[in-house]
This record gives structure tokens, C-alpha cells and sequence, in this order.
């Protein structure tokens, strides 16, 4: 591609860094190539000028400079988006990795955070005070970028999705303004922020309610050998169809990993897995899962008490940055997966392409489906599962295939799965399939994108067209 960007040239990117406190960065700089790589190395992208922040006032003066320009502006906190939207080709990145201040107030249970947080950062300072809200399971997920996109958790089924801790933003808008959005203030910016993804500015700080968590819950890995996977699979559907609230439990099918919480004799065997996390009363959660371990013995039992940061930085080893990743991703209902999907499961999973490749079934509900689908952006509270297929591999010649296998086996999976995804497991996969992750809320959040994004500065995501 023409990596030459005539309109930003160095002088001009000097300039803009003269009016920042923090970075503005050209092609040739020293941090370009580290700002511009992020976790799916899928993603190639060459912006024209990267800003990294050092506060609201230098996102501010970045998205003026932007829409100066006319250049599309791509925002990354953690940079883990599978879609790679953390980064663009010939706009402008704002890259918010400086600006990771956490300050707590624990009179009120709130948090205020700042967008280049990860999860990770965030569980560890409120953890210190036995505090929490939910937050991904992979502590190198950005939080902003979940957030943003609803986000969901282990302590999701107790708490709600991650906008549902959400009290208030401040956000720069595509006019370069900074407003402060709530249930009192911009009310209709608040709602759409709630699971519209970046659509509508840079959020610059989430102020959070947290709950009380841990420190230590039951938490862990139940593996299983992968003759069993279409007997687990039933039995898990049953289980989590009563399971309580204080319970979270996962299933997957997958070669184990090289990670380090894996025994070394059962690395690279196939396996179906129940991964978990009871958030109530440690002896409560041993009494509600003994039947995940009478159904049949596990091959390997690493389901303990340990502490809540500990157990979400568990699968960092299984989903490290560095690889190459296309997934595809789709709702189930409250009834969860039918006999015949399981049984296309189970097929697919013989024929896997990559070992690194996982097959994977969250559970949702409780707290969740407990507001209405209209209640923020995010539309799909009545989902009872996400159906996941993260297909991972590391040779760029094989692309082909593993993309070709992960829609085929998609494909064979749709008439068995419900509408709607969520917008952060999405892969680039049209306007179709964008439509259906904002549902039955996608009108208003056209409207929403006309009033404060008129001529779609933010589109480097998941994007809402300000016209229909």
C-alpha cells in the first residue's frame, strides 16, 4: 500500500505534537511500530499520524486535528479487538496506553478509570479492597474497549454486564467537545455509549459502582477427555439451565494448552473443559458444583479456592498476542445448544484446522436478562449463551484454510443458534451482521450517530452509518 501521506506531513505532525503533553507520532518515530501492532496480528495497518494522550485535553486536541484533516480516527486502549479496530490505515490513532490513572473512593464504591486501563490493572486495584465489577476474563483486554461494547464476565450472571457498573462518562465528541454523560446529564449519549461500541467519541474516563468480590472465590478447570465432549455438553446445558447467580460456568472444546496451569501429560490432547467461577460463599460453590464432578470423574481437577485476580489472569497463556485470529460468534438462547448443534459440534471439532483453535460456550443470563433489551444500547439481554468458535493459528500461508473451516463450521451452526452477536466478538463481517449485534436498537443508535457524529469521524469500529 502507499504508506506516503502527503497531507500529514512531518512538519505538521511536529506541529501537533508542540500542542500536546504527551506524543504525536510519524511513520519514521520511535513507538510507531509498537502503537500500531495489536493482539490479532491478522491486522496490518498503517495510520498517518499515532497521538498517545497524556490527558482529556490532547484527545481533544487530536480529534480537532482529525476532522481538520478529514482523517478517520481509530482509538486503542488495550488493543485486543479481534476485528483490529484498535488501528486504521492512513488516519489517525489515538493511542490511550498513557493514560492508565485508577482512582478509587471507597466511601461510595466507585472507581474512576481511565481509558488505557486493562482488566488486569483494574482487578488489582480493586481488589485491595475486596471491591469489583465485572470485567472480561483475560486480564490483557483493554477496558475501555469491553466497556464500550457492553462487556460481560465472570461476575456478569451476579452483577450484569460491565455497563451495567457504568455511573458516568466524560467523552469527547466529534466536535472536539468534552461532555459528561449520565442518567442525569446527555442521558441519550449515556444510553448509546452503553454497548454502542466507539461510535460516538473517546471516552476519557468510566467512573464505575463496584460490588463486593472475593478476594477469594471457587474458581478453576474441570477437564475432561474429548470422547465425553457430546455428554459434557448435555450436561452442561442442563446444569447452568439452574445454576444460581454466584455461578459463572463456561464449556469448551480444545487441544489443551501449553500453559502453564496445564499438566505437562495432558498438553496437546484434545479435551472438553467446564471452566468456572462461583463469586458467593466458598462452601456455598462446592455444594452447587459437585454434580460438574460426579457426572463423570475429570482428568484434571483445578477448581480451588484462589483469588479473584489470579483466577482472571488464569487464560492469559491460552490467548496471548501474537497470533492470527478470525472467530465467529452468535447468541443462543435461555434453552441453550439443541441435541443436533451439539452433534455438529462435536463433528467440527474432529476436523479441526489449528490446535490452538477453542470452542467455546459462555454462560450469560442472571443479572443480565434482568433489565430490558431498551435499557442501554446493548440489545440482546436474553441471550442465554454466546456460541464462540476463536480460531487461532500462526502461519500466514495457512490463512485460507483456517477462515474456510471457521465459516463452514458456522455456517452448519446457524440454524441452531439465535440472532444477534455481540459487537466485540465480531470479526469484519459487513453491515448485516453489524445490524444484528445492536438489534432491535440499531434505529435509534442511527439517530444518536447523526446528532453527535453527523459525518462519521468515528468509523473505525463496528460502525453505525449516520445516515441510513
Amino acid at each position: 500500500m502507499d504508506r506516503s501521506y502527503p497531507a500529514v506531513d512531518d512538519a505538521t505532525i511536529r506541529d501537533l505534537d508542540a500542542r500536546l503533553r504527551g506524543d504525536a507520532l510519524g511513520p519514521e518515530a520511535d513507538g510507531y511500530e509498537e502503537a500500531r501492532t495489536v493482539w490479532n496480528a491478522m491486522i496490518d495497518r498503517y495510520p498517518a499520524v499515532v497521538v498517545r494522550p497524556a490527558d482529556t485535553n490532547d484527545v481533544v486536541a487530536a480529534v480537532t486535528f482529525a476532522r481538520q484533516y478529514g482523517l478517520a480516527v481509530a482509538v486503542q486502549g488495550g488493543g485486543h479487538n479481534v476485528a483490529g479496530h484498535g488501528v486504521c490505515d492512513g488516519g489517525l490513532l489515538i493511542d490511550c496506553s498513557s493514560m492508565t490513572e485508577i482512582r478509587l473512593d471507597v466511601e461510595t464504591n466507585t472507581a474512576r478509570v481511565e481509558p488505557g486501563v486493562t482488566v488486569g490493572e483494574f482487578d488489582r486495584a480493586t481488589q485491595v479492597h475486596g471491591l469489583g465489577a465485572p470485567a472480561g476474563i483475560i486480564s490483557e483486554t483493554g477496558l475501555a474497549g469491553l466497556t464500550l461494547g457492553g462487556g460481560w464476565g465472570w461476575l456478569s450472571r451476579s452483577y450484569g454486564l460491565t455497563i451495567d457498573s457504568l455511573r458516568s462518562v466524560e467523552v469527547v465528541t466529534a466536535d472536539g467537545e468534552v461532555r459528561h454523560a449520565s442518567e442525569d446529564e446527555h442521558e441519550d449519549l449515556f444510553w448509546g455509549i452503553r454497548g454502542g461500541g466507539g461510535n460516538f467519541g473517546v471516552v476519557t474516563a468510566f467512573e464505575f459502582r463496584l460490588h463486593e468480590v472475593g478476594p477469594m472465590v471457587l474458581a478453576g478447570v474441570l477437564v475432561y477427555p474429548f470422547e465425553v465432549a457430546g455428554d459434557l455438553l448435555r450436561f452442561h446445558r442442563e446444569f447452568t439451565a439452574s445454576a444460581p447467580d454466584e455461578l459463572c460456568c463456561y464449556a469448551s472444546v480444545r487441544t489443551a494448552p501449553s500453559a502453564s496451569f496445564v499438566p505437562a501429560d495432558v498438553r496437546g490432547e484434545r479435551v472438553v473443559t467446564a471452566y468456572l467461577c462461583y463469586a458467593g460463599a466458598l462452601e456455598d460453590g462446592e455444594r452447587v458444583i459437585r454434580p460438574l464432578r460426579e457426572f463423570q470423574e475429570p482428568t484434571v481437577d483445578l477448581v480451588r479456592p484462589r483469588q479473584y485476580t489470579e483466577f482472571q489472569g488464569l487464560f492469559d497463556d491460552v490467548y496471548p498476542p501474537g497470533y492470527r485470529n478470525y472467530w465467529k460468534s452468535q447468541f443462543v438462547s435461555e434453552a441453550g445448544l439443541s441435541d443436533g448443534a451439539i452433534e455438529t459440534l462435536v463433528d467440527y471439532a474432529n476436523s479441526v484446522t489449528s490446535p490452538y483453535t477453542s470452542i467455546v460456550i459462555e454462560h450469560l443470563g442472571g443479572a443480565i436478562s434482568r433489565l430490558d433489551s431498551d435499557a442501554s444500547a446493548y440489545a440482546h439481554r436474553d441471550a442465554g449463551y454466546s456460541f464462540n468458535i476463536f480460531t487461532r493459528w500462526t502461519d500466514a500461508d495457512e490463512d485460507d484454510e483456517h477462515v474456510a473451516w471457521t465459516r463452514e463450521f458456522f455456517a452448519a451452526m446457524a440454524p441452531h443458534l439465535s440472532d444477534g452477536v455481540s459487537v466485540n466478538f465480531l470479526s469484519r463481517e459487513g453491515n448485516e451482521r453489524v445490524r444484528a449485534a445492536f438489534g432491535d436498537n440499531y434505529d435509534r443508535l442511527v439517530e444518536l450517530k447523526r446528532q453527535y457524529d453527523p459525518e462519521n469521524l468515528f468509523r473505525v469500529n463496528q460502525n453505525i452509518a449516520p445516515r441510513a
